[in-house]
């Protein structure tokens, strides 16, 4: 940018200091900051259920919890996936309907009488996904034998067989192992007859068809599966089961090994809840050491409070806020040497690199362990994405003269060179990264019945690898680097027509395109090729009339909702950094409109407000990765993404138009001489 409106410049300067101040008196005393992580109320039901099928009565909690899911529920009756869905989600409402039966509302209930009429509406209970039948199951309200299979034999499978359970993805193995000891028990913990969900079968259990529905013909994987599932059903049933306990106590031992230091398991909540509820049915008892860590974790950091209710976390984004934190402190020009906010900062990332080993290890061989996480406590599961914001982080920092000395600096030195070495092996074959693994892609396992939600792949993502181009850019490496040569043919090719990218980790389309362009800048590619042109044209061609961005969930299943919806402070910033990427000139127009939007929006203590979800759990492709319409109309959702998980990472709306301040303060400093504005307003200080 060379040139720039002085009052815009005035309130960049004025709101970047309020957003310093806001992020200095929001970090937490050890040295970290973590937002609340928003997702549905499916965390809150399935909760008050687990509570109920292990017989844990009078938790402290459960009146809040209670709350919790009646504040969302939508005036139609429905809970939502993410906020202001254009339709509820009948999973998460038949869930949140027996959690509230399951502390005593009457179906007479003004708020039941709602959700039921809305749940018939629907369709009823034919079409809820299988980890609502399995809640149902253990609720005693369906039948076992018409759910999915998960044998516990899995375990005992080799690597080369396509269905070993390092070739799910990390989140579906880690949930994978505690369903198939639940699936083997078939324990339930029936709800009283005045309890029973008897209304959601209008014409009767007995004229109720329990089956999953088919949507191919019988020339099919996905009839050859169900035929499978049927003959594993079956033999669960049978009184002769060879290996069957050999096998439980094999998972059980897994189970217990993976446990994370704070009580979780993978650092979320599914393996977490169904973990708890695997080993009470193998006879732990609630104050087994394994047990009572993990019912802790709800009353430590795994849940929070917000309008009265208490709402269960279904993560935490400890280490990915506090390096994003770092990094917008830096982008607006922070001392390190006279900051304790930043130096407390780096002392606590610092302490959570993870040199342990971990499940990547299986197939990733020859490689020592050297990477972070996204949550406190995960070591099994270091990711890509934290390992290379760390790396960004943490090589600006080394790039600051003077900043980090002695022993500090030799220590950030020796993480630096294990960490790149651990994301060189991870790369996959197609030259991309994926976020735990190295190549996830056996797209037969989301055939079979269970993978009809989510992701069960953990293939690679643009925006994970624009991240690590970034950080391999600010180490040294550039586009004619082998390593970062390959990435770039990756970016290339998944890019679509429109010259946009897709967003797999964050909504959407902007996210994605958001997270290649700086990528590029700092490889050291041709900003003006025409294949980035296009991508900043595509930016700037969906600015909104107020002059921010914004796009909804819904765009990952209607692609009319590309680049589209309510402006955002997080979609807005990433939208600005992505034009600030090319060099900023041709669009320093909607650069300005986007950094007054901003400034306009801020509240008075420094952050911005954002109920909109701007994060990715998953899109719900079962494939993980982008697809085409045709493949999406085959999927049991529409817009309300129900096979789908969105996230609102509350920290977004802040670290984000931060960093975007903070980069275009930078930007204008180039042309401050023909503007004869003073240098030494560009220097922000902390406080």
């Amino acid at each position: 940018m060379t040139t720039v409106n002085g009052d815009i410049y005035a309130e960049l300067d004025n709101a970047t200091k309020k957003a310093l101040s806001w992020s200095e008196a929001s970090q937490a005393p050890e040295g970290f900051w973590i937002g609340l992580l928003e997702t549905n109320c499916c965390m809150e039901a399935e909760w008050i259920m687990a509570m109920h099928f292990m017989g844990i009565e009078n938790d402290p909690k459960t009146d809040q919890v209670v709350q919790a899911i009646l504040n969302q529920q939508r005036d139609d009756g429905s809970w939502e996936v993410y906020y202001r869905a254009p339709s509820g989600d009948i999973n998460t409402t038949v869930e949140c309907y027996t959690a509230l039966k399951t502390v005593g509302f009457s179906q007479d209930h003004e708020v039941m009488k709602r959700a039921r009429q809305w749940i018939l509406d629907h369709g009823g209970l034919t079409h809820i996904r299988v980890f609502t039948r399995y809640w149902l199951a253990l609720m005693g309200e369906w039948p076992w034998h018409v759910t999915p299979a998960l044998p516990p034999e899995m375990i005992f499978q080799p690597l080369w067989f396509p269905f070993n359970i390092y070739h799910f993805s990390s989140w579906a193995r880690a949930t994978i192992m505690p369903l198939t000891i639940l699936c083997s028990r078939r324990p339930s913990s029936p709800l009283p007859p005045e309890k029973r969900l008897d209304e959601l079968f209008p014409h009767g259990r007995e004229n109720f068809d329990f089956r999953i529905k088919r949507k191919h013909g019988p020339a099919s994987w996905e009839s050859l599966f169900f035929m499978t599932d049927r003959l594993l059903n079956a033999y669960t049933s049978f009184p002769v089961r060879p290996f069957r306990e050999t096998a439980i106590r094999v998972c059980v031992d897994w189970i217990i090994r993976h446990q994370d230091a704070d009580g979780v398991w993978g650092g979320i909540q599914p393996p977490l809840i169904y973990s708890l509820m695997a080993l009470h049915t193998e006879g732990f008892l609630h104050d087994h050491p394994v047990i009572a860590k993990g019912l802790q974790a709800f009353d430590n950091h795994w849940s929070f409070e917000k309008n009265g209710g208490r709402y269960i976390c279904a993560s935490e984004s400890i280490v990915w806020d506090t390096f994003l934190t770092m990094l917008a402190q830096l982008d607006c020009g922070l001392d390190f040497k006279k900051s304790e906010s930043m130096q407390r900062a780096l002392k606590w990332v610092m302490s959570k690199f993870i040199t342990s080993q971990g499940d990547w290890q299986v197939k990733v061989r020859g490689v020592q362990p050297g990477a972070w996480a996204f949550e406190r406590a995960n070591t099994w599961y270091p990711d890509v994405d934290d390992t290379a914001v760390a790396l960004i982080v943490l090589a600006r920092l080394m790039k600051l003269p003077g900043t980090l000395e002695g022993k500090l600096r030799a220590q950030v030195d020796a993480a630096i060179k294990r960490a790149l070495e651990w994301i060189d092996a991870m790369q996959c074959s197609n030259g991309g990264w994926a976020a735990f693994d190295r190549d996830n892609y056996g797209k037969l396992l989301t055939k079979i019945p269970f993978s009809d939600f989510g992701e069960a792949l953990d293939p690679p993502s643009v925006d994970v690898t624009g991240h690590v181009m970034e950080a391999m850019g600010l180490l040294g490496r550039n586009i004619q680097h082998p390593v970062v040569a390959r990435a770039l043919d990756y970016i290339k090719s998944e890019q679509e027509e429109d010259g946009s990218w897709f967003g797999r980790w964050g909504v959407n389309y902007i996210y994605g395109t958001a997270a290649v362009l700086p990528g590029l800048e700092s490889a050291g590619e041709d900003m003006d090729a025409p294949y980035v042109r296009r991508a900043a044209e595509w930016i700037a061609g969906h600015q909104n009339p107020d002059g921010g961005w914004g796009e909804s969930c819904a765009s990952y299943m209607d692609d009319t909702f590309r680049g589209k919806g309510e402006s955002t402070a997080s979609q807005t910033a990433w939208a600005i950094m992505a034009l600030l990427a090319t060099g900023g000139n041709r669009y320093e127009t909607h650069i300005q409109k986007g950094l007054s939007w901003l400034t306009a929006t801020q509240r008075e203590d420094g952050t911005w407000d954002e109920p909109w979800y701007t994060g990715t759990g998953f899109p719900g492709y079962g494939v993980g990765e982008r697809t085409d319409i045709a493949r999406r109309r085959e999927l049991d959702q529409g817009r309300e993404l129900s096979r789908g998980f969105m996230i609102n990472y509350n920290l977004y709306r802040h670290y984000f138009p931060l960093m975007a301040m903070g980069r275009a303060i930078r930007s204008i400093g180039k042309g401050l001489s023909q503007n004869k504005l003073d240098e030494s307003a560009l220097r922000f200080r902390s406080g």
